[in-house]
């Protein structure tokens, strides 16, 4: 998760865009968090040629990392001044519904849809520009303290 914009890291401000904070896999990947609040986030990606498989079509790892990657947000938002959250992946369930081809923009959305102090749960859909569901998955998070 990235850095919140309360963080030490960020000068403890609000001057940083959470929506902008990026760095390490998310640059590898290319996706952007379109919107983040609490339970809920948007990651998007247009997906490029270098996220095709042998087959032509987005390859089954990028969805499985956009689902993972909302659905680990959505239950980790902080607001300004709040402590950021992390969180680890416990299990991820993806279903692949459709192929997404180049040039496409897939909106993955997740919600958080339960959980507690130490765990949550999220689940996720993935569409095109068009709102056809090109995968789904849910999983289960476990919080993590920062030191």
């Amino acid at each position: 998760m990235p850095d919140s914009p309360s963080s030490p890291q960020n000068g403890g401000g609000s001057t940083v865009d959470p929506l902008k904070i990026r760095g390490g896999f998310a640059d590898l990947v290319g996706y952007e968090i379109a919107s983040w609040e609490r339970d809920l986030t948007e990651i998007a990606l247009t997906v490029e040629k270098r996220h095709l498989n042998r087959s032509g079509v987005m390859h089954g790892g990028v969805l499985s990392t956009l689902i993972d990657t909302a659905c680990g947000y959505c239950g980790c938002y902080s607001a300004p001044g709040e402590t950021p959250r992390r969180a680890f992946t416990l299990s991820l369930t993806c279903n692949f519904i459709g192929a997404a081809k180049e040039g496409q923009t897939l909106t993955a959305s997740a919600r958080r849809s339960g959980g507690g102090k130490s765990i949550f749960f999220a689940d996720c859909e993935v569409r095109d520009e068009e709102g056809r569901l090109i995968g789904s998955g849910q999983g289960n998070f476990k919080y993590i303290t920062l030191r």
